[in-house]
């Protein structure tokens, strides 16, 4: 049975569910940042999915990833599976800007999380509904 790690769930807001993953939403309002999670049990690479799943994998992060460089208007978009703290397989997708405060480095460690505020986390949830839409199919 699958169950969404503890970091996971402990740093993130749940937008739902995908054709394969959960989707969820980093709470650090400094960048657009999703994180999809292939609910399938004590799966920890990607290669350790099937193919099909695989593939799912990929058509899901493209789709993401478009979605949010549309809606965000980034310069960049990152997408990483470390698991270097979190075990479980997770893919974030990161809406990067030219001049944000980590550029051109990665986002981890540059400076504390800004967590949402609720009319925030309100209003990208909204910005966000058409493309979990997308996702879910």
């Amino acid at each position: 049975m699958f169950e969404l790690h503890s970091k996971l769930a402990a740093d993130t807001y749940n937008l739902g569910r995908s054709g394969l993953c959960e989707i969820l939403l980093m709470n650090d309002s400094t960048w657009p940042w999703i994180i999809l999670v292939p609910a399938v049990p004590d799966i920890r690479e990607i290669y350790q999915l099937t193919a099909d799943q695989q593939t799912r994998l990929m058509k899901e992060s493209s789709i993401l990833s478009e979605g949010m460089m549309a809606l965000f208007g980034g310069d960049k978009m990152n997408v990483a599976a470390l698991g270097n703290m979190v075990p479980q397989l997770h893919l974030h997708h990161i809406v990067r800007f030219e001049g944000d405060p980590a550029w051109p480095g990665p986002v981890w460690g540059k400076q504390p999380p800004v967590a949402y505020e609720t009319a925030q986390l309100d209003q990208v949830k909204r910005k966000l509904q058409p493309l979990l839409e997308r996702l879910a199919l």
